[in-house]
C-alpha cells in the first residue's frame, strides 16, 4: 500500500529498512516490472536515479517503496529529509539492483511512485494553457514536451490517440527521463478519444490551435505547401496569436502530423517560419518536441509581459 511522503519527515532509521538478498523477492520483481515500463491497475510507476527520486519525494507524491543498492546508500543522506519514516527502504546488492534497473549505469536508487491523478476539468480553470499530444509516439518527444510545458508555465498536458496511433506513456522510463521529473509535477491526463477531448476543450471556450508543418520562407501565406492550403482556418505564426487567453495547442504525430479533421476543427493553424537559407539546404520541419517548445515559449513570453505590464 502506498504511503504519503511528508517533506518534514525524519531521516531514514533502522526501523523501516529491510534487506533484499534474492532475485525472486517480490519487491525486486515489482521494481523490475515497473522500471521496465509496466503499469498495473494501481497506477504505480517507477523512477530511477537520485534526481528522479528526489523529484518524486519533493513533489509530495505517494511512495510505495525505495530500493537502494550498496553503492546507492550514499544518496540517503540527501534524500532522508524528504522521506517519510513509513516508506519501506529496501537495501540490496549492486548486482541485484542492476538486474532490475532500466539504465546502463544505475545510480543505485529507485522508487515506486503514484503519479498525481488529474482530470481534464482540473486543467481548464482560469487562463489555461494546455498542450495536447495527439499520437506522439516517441517517448523522448513526449518527455521533452512535458518538460517544456512545465518550464514555460502550461497548466498541464493531455495525451490522446490519433487514427489508431497512441501517444507514448509520459510515465514510461524513457519519457520520464526526458521530462527530468516534470511528469511527476505537471498535471497530465489521458483521453481515450481525440474527438471527445476536442469537444471538452471547445465547451470550455478555449482557443484551439493546430500545429502544422509549413516550410514557409517568410511570414506570408504565399509559400504555404498545398497539402495544408485546402483548410479554411487561418494560418498564423506564433507571434500572431494571442496566447494570454485560455489556449490549447495540438501537437501531432512525428510522421503524419495531426488528423485532417482535428486541423479543420481547430480555431486556427499555427506554423513556425524557418530561415530561407536553412530550408533550401534540405533541413526538414522542426520535430514535435522542438515545435511544441517554441510555441510554449512564445505563450510564456506574452503572458509574462502582460503580467509585468499590469504589476
Amino acid at each position: 500500500m502506498a504511503h504519503p511522503v511528508r517533506t518534514n519527515a525524519k531521516p531514514v532509521h533502522k526501523g523501516n529498512v529491510s534487506e533484499v538478498a534474492s532475485r525472486e523477492n517480490r519487491w525486486l520483481k515489482r521494481f523490475r516490472a515497473v522500471l521496465a515500463g509496466e503499469r498495473g491497475n494501481d497506477g504505480i510507476v517507477g523512477v530511477e536515479g537520485v534526481r528522479m527520486v528526489e523529484a518524486a519525494l519533493g513533489s509530495g507524491l505517494a511512495v510505495e517503496a525505495l530500493l537502494v543498492s550498496e553503492s546507492g546508500q550514499r544518496h540517503l543522506a540527501r534524500l532522508g529529509p524528504l522521506l517519510s519514516s513509513e516508506v519501506p527502504v529496501l537495501r540490496t546488492s549492486d548486482k541485484l539492483f542492476a538486474s532490475v534497473a532500466d539504465t546502463r549505469t544505475p545510480q543505485g536508487i529507485a522508487a515506486l511512485v503514484l503519479p498525481r491523478q488529474a482530470t481534464i476539468e482540473d486543467l481548464l480553470p482560469g487562463t489555461s494553457l494546455l498542450v495536447v499530444l495527439v499520437g506522439v509516439q516517441d517517448p523522448g518527444n513526449v518527455g521533452t514536451i512535458v518538460r517544456a510545458a512545465e518550464a514555460f508555465g502550461a497548466t498541464g498536458a493531455a495525451m490522446c490517440p490519433a487514427e489508431g496511433i497512441g501517444t507514448a506513456d509520459p510515465f514510461g522510463p524513457k519519457a520520464m527521463r526526458a521530462s527530468a521529473g516534470s511528469a511527476l509535477r505537471l498535471p497530465i491526463v489521458s483521453a481515450s478519444s481525440s474527438a471527445i477531448l476536442l469537444t471538452q476543450l471547445q465547451k470550455s471556450r478555449m482557443k484551439i490551435y493546430a500545429a502544422v508543418a509549413a516550410e514557409a520562407f517568410g511570414m506570408g501565406s504565399e509559400n504555404i505547401p498545398k497539402k495544408i492550403s485546402h483548410c479554411d482556418s487561418p494560418l498564423l505564426s506564433p507571434w500572431e496569436i494571442d496566447w494570454k487567453i485560455p489556449t490549447a495547442i495540438l501537437i501531432g504525430n512525428e510522421g503524419s502530423g495531426l488528423p485532417a479533421e482535428l486541423v479543420r476543427a481547430a480555431d486556427a493553424r499555427v506554423y513556425i517560419p524557418q530561415v530561407a537559407a536553412i530550408v533550401r539546404v534540405g533541413i526538414e520541419s522542426l520535430n514535435a518536441a522542438m515545435a511544441a517548445s517554441v510555441l510554449l515559449y512564445e505563450a510564456m513570453r506574452q503572458r509574462k509581459a502582460a503580467l509585468e505590464k499590469h504589476s
